[in-house]
């Protein structure tokens, strides 16, 4: 089963990079194949964690495939988990855990692992998708610049 793992030191804030990959609305602006995402229900535990489901459609030429994942937004661990529902995948499971560091920067930890449910559409977008993820941790760095500025920290 194909799987990527990332880790990176940020300038940014953990509470910072949590909240930017927690903000899925805004994905189709900046994130690699995300041409479109719909949260379908957001809710709140009151413990700081928020469960959304949400329809993402990813994009290549002429491929377009939409999936339903559970995403886990834990505030208190500063962890979100991405829990696959349905669509063309046999299996999608992503992680993400953002760990300070006493510089105020952070290291941001993605983990992906799928397998399409057709082997046909696996070989056709298997390789398109590694590249994408490759691309993924470059895409959130320089979103985190856009949006919370380039942080005067010595790079961590």
């Amino acid at each position: 089963m194909p799987s990527f793992r990332n880790a990176r030191r940020v300038r940014h804030s953990a509470s910072d990079m949590f909240d930017l990959v927690a903000d899925v609305e805004h994905y189709p602006e900046f994130v690699p194949l995300c041409e479109s995402l719909r949260v379908r229900r957001r809710v709140a535990s009151g413990d700081g964690v928020d469960i959304l489901i949400a329809d993402m459609t990813a994009a290549y030429r002429m491929f377009r495939e939409t999936f339903t994942s559970q995403v886990t937004l834990d505030r208190p661990r500063l962890t979100i988990v991405v829990e696959y529902l349905d669509g063309p995948f046999s299996r999608l499971e992503n992680r993400w855990n953002f760990k300070p560091l006493e510089s105020g920067g952070c290291d941001v930890e993605f983990f992906i692992s799928y397998e399409f449910r057709s082997r046909t559409l696996g070989l056709l977008m298997g390789a398109m998708f590694d590249a994408a993820f490759r691309r993924f941790a470059e895409a959130f760095e320089k979103r985190a610049d856009e949006v919370y500025g380039r942080p005067n920290l010595a790079r961590a």
